[in-house]
């Protein structure tokens, strides 16, 4: 078959098929361009999820006619001064978007520039068929109507209105977390979905598009390192999701989805949460542009970093350094079904034997032997349970502790404490748990956890992969006080096990340790592997539920959580204290 030129319709449709895939492409595309004109208000509206109309008005710098018709023709751009395509400071500049849409839709622009008179220009599927005056004010309104409806290979693809319009929410969503100097509204057939003032601070922003509960489970992440400059806002790892689609990323204000940024984020919240967890993260990284390529993916969803490993770093100790300085806070908000659990007991009626007896002038008489008897009965009837030790000395005042002082233990399980503004109960076992992965980091850091011999080595009984898998890693297990031997083909020699975690289930503990390294060995470099390892190791050794806690041993735990690191959840991301407050404790007994 002998080489021929395509035509120019034909040459257009594809182009589309590169920057246009579904309404919502067209509609990130307009935004942008509203952006890139220097807008303070942005409208979007659409109909029947972006596949029969999608209008977008913004207030910037308005085109003239024949800007308008220059914009509808390819490779036209006003987003490159020069031909210096890898200094790009824009979020448009390919100058493909507007004539691939025209090609495919019917596009409709009317637009004005401040001090002059407005025009519109409309395409239908790549043929002009209107041109002339129009009333508006400045600024620029682009409409695109019935998308695909002349290329049918093509719309039978799209998903259904439901599940484009997610998709254009999304987009607006994510660009408008991205310029919070911009007012964002959207509606969708006629109801208003999304609304957000311009002016906000970037936490308040983000949390106004994601969940409101955020703005008070959340952490601010700023860091700057080789001109890269890295912020944002991060959940707390108890304030979690059970998908990852709330996890926002940008470069220079463009959002992306990378495999880096997003492994990035998983790394750094690797021992704060259980793995099918996941944070609720925006972040925003300003990089020199010689330094990214923007360039990579025609839609520039997607970016190339010069120094891959700069930017990740700077992702996980950003993350790191900002929940670290958190300390021990968790997410603390009162469950309204927990809450509702709690139910005032009925008053029962006083029983006879309770009550005095009066003569007819109100003189108390004897009470008879009977009633007497009865009320000996009720007397030494065994009082509730609980545990008590005698004061050897005047109990601490909670006011000089965050987390109060032990009053007592519920359970076995649960630490019960009074602070100066609640009441604050602790889950022993989840508390000990990060307590004793952040001690064996401490120790890695410095001269390696100290192991305890065992008297008498333990054998291990698992298959022979799993064998295999432990043995290559026995040096980084040593580090971690796990001394381990291969013995045979299907088992593994114990000789010693961390010190500080005590006599513990060791065949529960390789055997866990195994399981891990299997699911995840592959995916993580060696600290992620060490600490994935450590926070298995001090699951194994952390003090469980149904251990009875001394007063003291209470109150040490609650001053250790105190000054440790991350101690507001345990390795897996579950919460190990909340608080109720006084305000709340008034309310379960009506007095609010």
């Amino acid at each position: 078959m002998s080489i021929r030129r395509l035509p120019e319709h034909l040459v257009n449709r594809i182009a589309a098929g590169e920057v246009v895939e579904r309404p919502a492409s067209a509609l990130k595309e307009i935004i942008e361009n509203a952006l890139d004109a220097g807008s303070r208000r942005i409208s979007v509206r659409i109909s029947n999820g972006g596949l029969d109309r999608i209008e977008v008005s913004d207030d910037g710098c308005g085109m003239d006619s024949g800007e308008i018709a220059l914009a509808l023709e390819r490779h036209a751009t006003s987003k490159l001064p020069d031909d210096a395509i890898e200094n790009v400071a824009t979020l448009g500049f390919r100058g493909e978007a507007l004539p691939s849409i025209a090609s495919v839709a019917r596009l409709s622009i009317d637009s004005r520039p401040v001090g002059s008179d407005g025009w519109n220009r409309t395409v239908d599927n790549g043929v002009v068929v209107q041109e002339g005056p129009a009333a508006l004010p400045p600024g620029t309104r682009v409409t695109v109507e019935q998308l695909f409806a002349r290329v049918p290979a093509r719309r039978k693809f799209l998903r259904s209105p439901k599940a484009e319009y997610a998709a254009c929410l999304d987009v607006v969503r994510r660009l408008a977390m991205a310029h919070p100097s911009v007012a964002f509204s959207m509606e969708h057939d006629g109801r208003r979905v999304l609304g957000v003032q311009a002016g906000e601070a970037r936490e308040d922003r983000v949390a106004a598009l994601t969940d409101r509960a955020l703005a008070g489970n959340h952490v601010i992440v700023a860091l700057e390192r080789d001109g890269v400059r890295l912020s944002g806002v991060a959940s707390l790892p108890t304030y979690n999701r059970g998908v990852g689609d709330h996890q926002f990323l940008f470069v220079n204000g463009r959002p992306v989805r990378d495999r880096l940024l997003v492994g990035s984020v998983r790394g750094a919240y690797a021992d704060m949460l259980a793995r099918d967890r996941h944070p609720v993260v925006a972040l925003f990284l300003d990089v020199p542009p010689l330094e990214v390529d923007v360039n990579v993916h025609p839609a520039k969803t997607e970016v190339r970093f010069r120094d891959p490993a700069l930017i990740r770093g700077m992702i996980v100790s950003g993350l790191r350094r900002a929940l670290d300085a958190e300390g021990f806070r968790a997410v603390q908000h009162a469950d309204p079904a927990g809450l509702s659990a709690w139910k005032p007991e009925p008053v029962s009626p006083t029983p006879i034997s309770a009550m005095p007896i009066f003569d007819a002038v109100g003189a108390p008489l004897p009470v008879p032997s009977h009633i007497l008897a009865d009320r000996r009965a009720s007397f030494f009837t065994p009082p509730p349970q609980a545990r008590a030790e005698p004061a050897a000395a005047p109990a601490p005042e909670g006011n000089s502790f965050p987390l109060g002082v032990a009053r007592g233990q519920v359970a076995r399980t649960y630490i019960v404490a009074e602070a100066e503004d609640g009441l604050v109960i602790v889950d022993q076992h989840a508390a000990h748990e990060r307590l004793t992965l952040e001690r064996m980091r401490r120790a890695m850091e410095g001269q390696g956890v100290t192991a305890q011999a065992l008297l008498l080595p333990e054998v291990v009984e698992l298959d022979e992969p799993a064998c295999d898998r432990l043995e290559t890693r026995i040096g980084e297990l040593k580090e971690l006080g796990l001394e381990l031997e291969r013995f045979g083909p299907a088992a593994m020699l114990v000789r010693a096990t961390p010190a500080m975690l005590g006599q513990g289930d060791v065949q529960g503990l390789v055997s866990d340790l195994a399981d891990d390294l299997a699911a995840y060995d592959s995916a993580l470099s060696l600290k992620e592997r060490l600490d994935l390892v450590a926070a298995t190791m001090a699951c194994h050794g952390s003090v469980r539920a149904g251990r009875v806690l001394s007063v003291a041993e209470m109150n040490a735990l609650l001053r250790e959580m105190e000054i440790t690191p991350r101690s507001g959840q345990c390795n897996h991301g579950r919460p190990t204290w909340v608080k109720l407050d006084h305000a709340s404790i008034e309310k379960l007994f009506g007095r609010k």
